[in-house]
């Protein structure tokens, strides 16, 4: 294990250091980043910076593993023995992510027991989108697409980012995710030049996901509490509204390249600005979903406490613990 092992989440901060941080490390941690050196586990850096770290990191790693049971619950409904055996990849593909994740969340100190034990009591968050039911076969197809495109535009960002293990785990996952939106895609245009009937599935889930797309990338650049010291350290790259802009930019064309409609009488784009202007979307049903009380929050915490539960015994094997389980690894 690299580094400080606990950070106290109550640790008082001046400006950015911690009691008894030396501010001359500040700066010569501060120049390498200016000048574009990755930050690697072993190297000096301010507490502040590791806790952003651990909690960006975490909650990322949380929501690959929470983001594949939506998904996961339609493989052995997909249309077609093609689409099952796509559908089976993806989800592989995203909780592959998590281990990604967690291994590098690993470099900054924080077990992963810890991470898990702080995901299952409610204690760290993931991604809004994935406390949403994927109601008929159109919502996963939505999700392959829309959502895929939206994390590939934040963590492509972020994968120039100043520490290096995550960086590198973001050039591997945004690598597989771009097949993910592909497969997205194909899917969304086969239901919106089908029948009436798969049109209409589509349209009702493209419907039903746009808020939760649009809260996607955070609340606005003027509430967010840690955009400020997160782009000073090149933890993020872009601002939450930077990446919406650019997220509408690319897609809501061609989703009206499809003849497709979406929940929003006032999205336009600002020819003089060139700026996407839209209905601000509701952030209190955000700040609700994010901390806890969205439509499928318990429904996804319960199933990974029951998988956790259940994979119990492996890992005691694993660990050669005196279970009636416990199989020899030699």
């Amino acid at each position: 294990m690299y580094g400080s092992a606990y950070i106290d989440p109550n640790t008082q901060f001046e400006g950015y250091l911690a009691p008894g941080e030396d501010p001359a490390l500040l700066a010569e941690f501060e120049a390498r980043i200016a000048a574009g050196d990755k930050i690697e586990p072993r190297d000096w850096m301010p507490a502040l910076y590791r806790k952003q770290l651990i909690r960006m990191i975490e909650q990322h790693a949380h929501s690959e593993i929470i983001g594949a049971l939506p998904e996961g619950t339609w493989i052995t409904r997909a249309p077609g023995f093609r689409r099952k055996l796509a559908l089976m990849a993806k989800v592989q593909d995203e909780v592959g992510h998590a281990q990604l994740l967690y291994n590098a969340a690993e470099t900054l100190g924080k077990s992963r027991e810890d991470m898990i034990n702080d995901l299952l009591t409610g204690k760290s968050k993931y991604s809004n989108v994935f406390n949403y039911p994927a109601m008929t076969w159109a919502d996963s197809a939505v999700i392959a697409w829309l959502i895929d495109a939206a994390a590939i535009v934040n963590q492509l960002a972020n994968s120039k980012g100043s520490y290096g293990p995550y960086s590198r785990a973001l050039d591997r996952i945004c690598a597989e995710e771009s097949f993910h939106l592909k497969y997205g895609h194909d899917n969304v245009v086969f239901l919106a030049t089908g029948t009436p009937k798969q049109r209409q599935m589509v349209q009702e889930a493209l419907t039903r996901w746009w808020e939760p797309i649009m809260h996607f990338f955070g609340p606005p650049d003027n509430v967010s509490q840690h955009t400020e010291v997160l782009m000073r350290w090149k933890v993020k790259m872009d601002t939450n509204d930077n990446m919406r802009q650019m997220f509408l930019n690319m897609y809501v064309p061609k989703i009206w390249d499809l003849g497709l409609s979406l929940p929003d009488p006032d999205l336009r784009k600002n020819e003089e600005t060139g700026k996407w202007e839209y209905t601000e979307p509701n952030w209190e049903t955000f700040k609700q979903v994010i901390n806890g009380h969205g439509p499928c929050n318990a429904e996804r915490l319960a199933v990974r406490r029951m998988a956790e539960e259940k994979g119990r015994w492996v890992r005691r094997a694993i660990l050669k613990e005196n279970t009636p389980y416990a199989i020899p690894l030699s």
